[in-house]
């Protein structure tokens, strides 16, 4: 019962990830200004959860100089995909994401210096034919599909980055220095490039601050927190597999929501299913490639 309970946390955790490219598609102000509210927001809330908590929040200058770059990295993420979102749709946005598992594949054995599976090459193959027919039949969203992979690698460094340091950290205060960094940059940015001089740039309507307190609220500091919770409980393996249902679940979301606009061509949903069948299986193939091994062996 106790797992079953976890199960059903992890897979409303995942369906509220999904469902934070729709709130992107629904806030009217751009990419930039909506992470740097959403970021502020999410930072906020973590403080608050930590100060109740009565959490330290005392970290080395060398963690916190690591954190703040981390933080950077997962705010351009942000940047990246909630544009993507902006000039195409939650659909092309949600499978380019997909593609962190052809990343991974590459760049994890580069960090951590072994070697490239087998497995890690036919799924990154089928990845890029996924990915290749989505460019074939969705060409009007080529700077779309373009961004959206963008996002999908910096999430991907994100992570491998992030796994290091999270194994010696509490992961709330490791998330309430990252997010505070990376809006402390994202600030200097947009001061920078003039951002802020143009009041519009940050104007909100009513549903907007509506939809930004959900996104930075629930969809980032409340989501984040029940997600590493569950994490404790469940396998790495069921996880992943629970976790790759985001596409899927956000795919779905946007259909109900948003119906026409987001209807694409046969050829865009073939593609997707190439994609997301294959990051969905991907879990299951490297568990029993594993269990032969061990056999094996």
């Amino acid at each position: 019962m106790h797992r079953n309970n976890n199960l059903f946390k992890l897979h409303i955790t995942v369906l509220i990830w999904g469902f934070t490219a729709i709130l992107g598609k629904l806030i009217s102000v751009s990419a930039l200004s909506l992470v740097w509210y959403r970021v502020i927001i999410a930072a906020t809330a973590l403080f608050i959860f930590l100060k109740f908590k009565k959490s330290s929040f005392k970290v080395s200058k060398q963690d916190l100089l690591q954190l703040i770059g981390i933080g950077l990295m997962v705010t351009l993420h942000w940047v990246c995909f909630f544009h993507s979102i902006k000039i195409s749709t939650v659909s092309v946005a949600l499978v380019c994401l997909s593609s962190q598992t052809l990343f991974t594949g590459i760049l994890e054995p580069l960090f951590t210096k072994t070697r490239i599976s087998k497995l890690d090459i036919l799924t990154g193959i089928l990845i890029v034919i996924g990915i290749t027919c989505i460019f074939h039949f969705e060409s009007q969203y080529t700077w779309g599909i373009i961004t959206g992979l963008t996002a999908s690698l910096l999430a991907c460094l994100f992570n491998i980055f992030n796994s290091k340091i999270v194994k010696r950290k509490d992961p709330v205060l490791i998330s309430f220095y990252e997010l505070g960094g990376g809006w402390l940059a994202l600030t200097l940015f947009l001061a920078l490039s003039g951002h802020f001089s143009n009041i519009q740039n940050l104007a909100l309507t009513s549903s907007d601050i509506i939809y930004l307190l959900i996104l930075g609220i629930i969809c980032t500091a409340v989501a984040y927190v029940v997600g590493v919770a569950v994490m404790k409980e469940l396998t790495a393996y069921t996880v992943a597999l629970v976790t790759n249902l985001e596409p899927v679940y956000g795919v779905i979301l946007a259909l109900l929501i948003f119906k026409d606009s987001e209807k694409m061509t046969t050829g865009f949903y073939i593609g997707a299913a190439i994609v997301i069948l294959s990051v969905a299986l991907y879990p299951l193939a490297k568990r029993k490639s594993q269990s032969y091994k061990q056999v094996a062996n």
